[in-house]
């Protein structure tokens, strides 16, 4: 048993080719993935594919890297979250990458989406684009500890993975993990403990290998816990059980 922690099945690249999808999950042994909202537009139909397909679980919130999108309040949010098939805030985070100003709109909207997630009695997917500093901090801030979540798609410091989990998140291991340049964050994923280990696509981006540059899917995710399991010289299926119990206990699902 595998589970994607983390895709996008309804952008675009692989809304037309749900079935699809489906299948390549069966044929990996891929039983549940959580598809991620990134603006409250297009959470209708991340909310339609959790309900439409029992094995699909969806959350709701506004990506960091969205400036020009109304403005999301804690309100909306934790109504939104009042879902049996919503399991999580977010993606929700901090992305200085492209920014140009001082970010304090991603920040006021990650403190938003954090106190959401203390009212609603749901994890956080944390999104975290050179900006781990003020990532940790307003976590910190914000007693994000309460709740807990995933630091999806890691790509941070050995360091910035330990203060995570201090706080009780745990750590999403992507595609990028399965890249010949990733040396340092293979070094983290021999080292994060496997009951603090989650796996994920962030599908229709970041194909692991040999795949890359391809459109990625759910059914993929096989391919990450292999190099996982290849780095840390385990067997395969003791990733696929630990990740897979890790996913089914912070978002309360089964």
């Amino acid at each position: 048993m595998l589970v994607d922690s983390h895709c996008h099945l309804n952008f675009p690249e692989l809304a037309g080719r749900i079935d699809e999808a489906l299948a390549l999950m069966r044929d990996n042994q891929v039983t549940h993935a959580l598809c991620v909202s990134v603006t409250l537009q297009e959470f209708p139909q991340v909310r339609a594919l959790a309900e439409r397909f029992p094995h699909l679980y969806g959350s709701v919130g506004v990506h960091p890297g969205y400036p020009d999108v109304p403005v999301v309040t804690e309100q909306e949010l934790v109504e939104l979250a009042d879902h049996p098939k919503i399991v999580a805030i977010g993606e929700t985070g901090l992305d200085y990458f492209r920014i140009n100003d001082d970010g304090e709109w991603q920040r006021d909207r990650f403190r938003t989406h954090i106190r959401a997630a203390r009212r609603s009695r749901k994890p956080l997917i944390i999104h975290t684009r050179e900006a781990a500093a003020d990532t940790l901090r307003i976590m910190h801030e914000e007693c994000a500890g309460e709740v807990g979540g995933v630091m999806h798609c890691f790509t941070e410091s050995w360091e910035v993975a330990q203060s995570a989990m201090d706080l009780g998140l745990y750590i999403s291991f992507s595609g990028i993990v399965t890249f010949k340049n990733a040396v340092g964050l293979k070094e983290v994923a021999r080292r994060v403990p496997l009951d603090r280990m989650l796996i994920e696509t962030d599908s229709p981006y970041l194909a692991p290998v040999p795949f890359r540059g391809k459109t990625n899917e759910p059914g993929l995710v096989r391919y990450v816990a292999e190099e996982i399991a290849r780095l840390r010289d385990i067997p395969l299926d003791e990733v696929a059980s630990a990740t897979s119990n890790n996913f089914f206990k912070l978002f309360n699902t089964r």
